[in-house]
């Protein structure tokens, strides 16, 4: 079945002649990236050439899909907006709230018994403003989205950083906070600075253990986790055409840890394939009669370094298998080092956990490549020395691979088959003795490594591989172990090697499923009605935050100075967290309690200046709110890198924090304080984060002069009575300084309809 058959018609329709007038306002070939961002302009047909990394451009996705940890927040916002239907195909996917500990079956029930009021919230919602509802056990949203919505050409946003693994089937997918959302729900543009554009050409072609997942793990490697920031990376060469679109879809989806706006390929016979595939054969005959404009220029591909800001070549013949991590998931390994790394660093060699599955690496092909190894390991007599867990993308892939007998393969393992959902991969994982903080290591196919991200604790170490690998050494036990050249002692006490995985992309026999988990929203939603106790501790109808005054802000305290590493994780923790999604005050509760204070190396221990003591930092926030004093936030580099989630942005604002001072920005960060009526600025120069003292005072000078740029200035007043004067950048354009005068997007929206 093809969703929203019209729209991709309409969209397609439209490709041809906004290209090519593309093509005459630039004068040149364009990449896939460049076709796709110019031919969904708000305004229609390109007029002007934009400036990559500098122009603001206003643009009109074909449609948003929301998780249900932030469509909460973002559902509970367009209530705000006055409209009676979502403007653009919209859906919302349950994945998030469920928690893995047991198995499927009881974790999803747990679930349904724990967020009840939650998942009826988001249902009515749905239903009411025509929106696309996949209920609890559905599936992963982003694999969902592979499967019923993503085609080639199309531009959508997603209220989670992983909607850029639809760039596997040739969109422009982009991560987005909830605000970024509710405008295009409600038929406003989306805005976006125009991407710079990264060029990787794959040659040659995948063999033995290699997989789609080390390209990423070896382009992060490259890259770094804000090596990509502010822009599109784009796959070509034959390389590219020779892989799976799932195998695309893995690659594009870890571009998120790259900061990269997102990835995408060109449309082609894989493609095309999986379309068919998965019940879309309209959309891909639609697509063939457009497939000139679904992929860069031919000039584009031949010269890459006339037309991208950075090229990288990557022999996909000579790619060794990757091991990333642990904390973070740029630090990659080709798995012929990793013993000699782990030994060197002090990293737990002992595998406790194999982990398959998430939003990465959930599709029908890298399950049955694992399978594989699986299998040899019972042929073979070997019996696993790691635990295993499996998390299926989707309940069409996981009813297709039990079908196939790949999930009895690994039942005989002992391995949980776990809910279809996000689980370990975003904390959501009740592992027992984590609670005993002990060193350790797990490897896990998933995306991201962060310290206490997937059980909690911060002596977890995780390391990123493909599925394959995972299994292998899963089996072995031994993070150094390397299955191209190693070999294992098994229950005869033979040494035996495994052979290199095997799969298929696509099933043979075809996908097939009972129940996907889709409602269809109600045709007329204005009978339904929506409910939230004020007695609820999930879910809290919001308040709209208060304009800017028009004065300088004066006599702010600095209510931490983060060190390091500041992610949306220490921002606003997941895990346990998850359930506070809808109900702002609640979930304030863990705002900054993971950012390490640059005064004492501590977490959640912060200074306060109207007492002296030091306590945690919610309280001594809320402390300040009520005593009427501003605050602001000071931080490092890439502050709020890693997921969406707008909560890390909302929280503070809630709680009275004024400004974000910072070395550097994660994108989506950035852009969801801005929404939220925050001031997000950077140091001019970057030596002044070191003249921030615990006890300072900040006086905003000019900041009623604020204007698109130009610079900001700010005393910053030290207890010894000395001061020194702060220049500030920002990146603000005058309708995004509209936002901040209003006290946010939402109250710059609501004005404007009332207008």
């Amino acid at each position: 079945m093809a969703f929203d058959i019209e729209m991709i018609k309409k969209v397609y329709a439209s490709i041809g002649e906004r290209v090519n007038k593309a093509k005459e306002v630039t004068g040149k070939p364009l990449t896939l990236a460049e076709k796709i961002l110019y031919s969904h302009l708000y305004e229609g047909n390109p007029s002007e050439s934009f400036k990559r990394g500098e122009s603001y451009v206003d643009f009109a996705p074909d449609r948003i899909a929301c998780q249900d940890a932030t469509a909460q927040m973002a559902l509970l916002q367009f209530m705000q907006a006055g409209k009676s239907k979502v403007a653009v195909p919209t859906t919302v996917h349950c994945d998030h709230l469920i928690q893995a500990k047991i198995g499927a079956a009881s974790d999803l029930q747990s679930a349904l018994n724990s967020s009840n009021e939650v998942f009826n919230f988001l249902e009515s919602v749905s239903n009411k403003y025509g929106i696309g509802f996949w209920k609890p056990g559905a599936g992963i949203i982003h694999q969902v989205v592979l499967e019923n919505y993503a085609f080639p050409g199309g531009m959508m946003i997603g209220t989670d950083s992983h909607t850029v693994n639809a760039g596997g089937l040739g969109m422009v997918a982009v991560g987005v906070g909830g605000a970024d959302a509710v405008d295009v729900m409600a038929g406003m543009a989306w805005e976006l600075k125009f991407p710079k554009l990264i060029g990787v050409k794959l040659t040659g072609k995948l063999n033995g253990w290699a997989s789609p997942k080390d390209v990423i793990l070896k382009v992060a490697g490259i890259l770094t986790v804000k090596g990509g920031t502010g822009a599109i990376v784009e796959y070509f060469g034959d390389g590219a055409k020779s892989m799976s679109c799932t195998g695309k879809g893995t690659i594009c989806n870890m571009g998120a840890e790259i900061g990269a706006t997102t990835s995408t390929f060109g449309y082609d016979e894989s493609m095309e394939r999986y379309l068919r595939a998965t019940g879309r054969s309209e959309v891909a005959d639609l697509a063939n009669g457009v497939k000139e404009h679904l992929t860069g220029d031919d000039e584009v591909y031949a010269n890459p370094e006339q037309y991208f800001d950075q090229v990288i070549e990557i022999n996909l013949s000579e790619l060794e298998p990757h091991v990333n991590g642990p904390f973070t998931p740029d630090l990659a390994t080709p798995i012929s080092e990793m013993a000699a790394k782990a030994a060197k660093n002090d990293w737990p060699t002992k595998v406790e956990w194999g982990l398959i599955g998430s939003c990465t690496n959930s599709s029908y092909e890298d399950i049955s490549r694992a399978a594989s190894i699986a299998e040899q390991a019972l042929v073979k007599g070997l019996k696993p020395a790691a635990e295993f867990g499996i998390n299926p993308g989707s309940e069409q892939v996981r009813f297709t691979v039990e079908r196939d007998g790949f999930l009895n393969t690994f039942e005989k393992l002992g391995t949980k088959i776990f809910t279809n959902a996000c689980g370990p991969c975003i904390g959501q994982w009740d592992r027992a003795g984590a609670d005993k903080k002990e060193k350790n290591t797990i490897v896990h196919s998933f995306n991201r490594n962060f310290s206490k991200r997937a059980d909690g604790n911060p002596n977890t170490h995780a390391f990123v591989t493909s599925p394959e690998m995972v299994a292998a050494i899963a089996i072995s036990g031994n993070l150094g172990f390397n299955p191209i050249t190693d070999t294992l002692t098994n229950d005869k006490g033979e040494q035996v090697k495994l052979d290199p995985p095997t799969g298929w992309e696509l099933p043979e026999k075809g996908f097939d499923v009972e129940d996907p988990g889709y409602l269809e929203p109600a045709e007329d939603g204005s009978g339904v009605q929506i409910k939230v106790s004020p007695d609820s501790k999930r879910l809290q109808l919001l308040e709209p935050f208060a304009p800017w005054d028009g004065k300088n802000i004066t006599g702010a305290k600095l209510l931490i100075k983060a060190k390091g590493k500041c992610t949306t994780d220490h921002i606003s923790m997941a895990g346990p967290w998850l359930r506070f999604r809808g109900h702002l005050d609640n979930i304030a509760n863990n705002t900054l309690t993971g950012a390490v204070n640059a005064f004492n190396d501590e977490t959640d221990k912060v200074k306060s200046q109207l007492d002296g003591t030091y306590a945690g930092v919610p309280d001594t926030q809320r402390a300040y709110k009520a005593a009427g004093v501003p605050t602001i936030v000071v931080g490092d580099h890439n502050y709020g890198e890693g997921s969406s989630r707008e909560h890390a942005a909302m929280q503070p604002r809630h709680l009275g924090v004024k400004a974000v001072l910072v070395k550097s920005f994660a994108r989506i960060h950035e852009t969801n304080l801005k929404k939220q009526g925050m001031l997000a600025l950077t140091f001019a120069n970057e030596a002044d984060y070191d003249k921030i003292q615990e006890a300072d005072t900040f006086d905003f000078v000019d900041l009623t002069e604020f204007a698109p740029g130009k610079q900001l200035t700010i005393v910053a007043k030290h207890e010894d009575g000395s001061s020194d004067t702060i220049k500030v950048n920002h990146t603000y354009n005058a309708g995004q300084i509209g936002w901040f005068k209003a006290g946010s997007a939402l109250n710059l929206i609501k004005l404007q309809n009332n207008s």
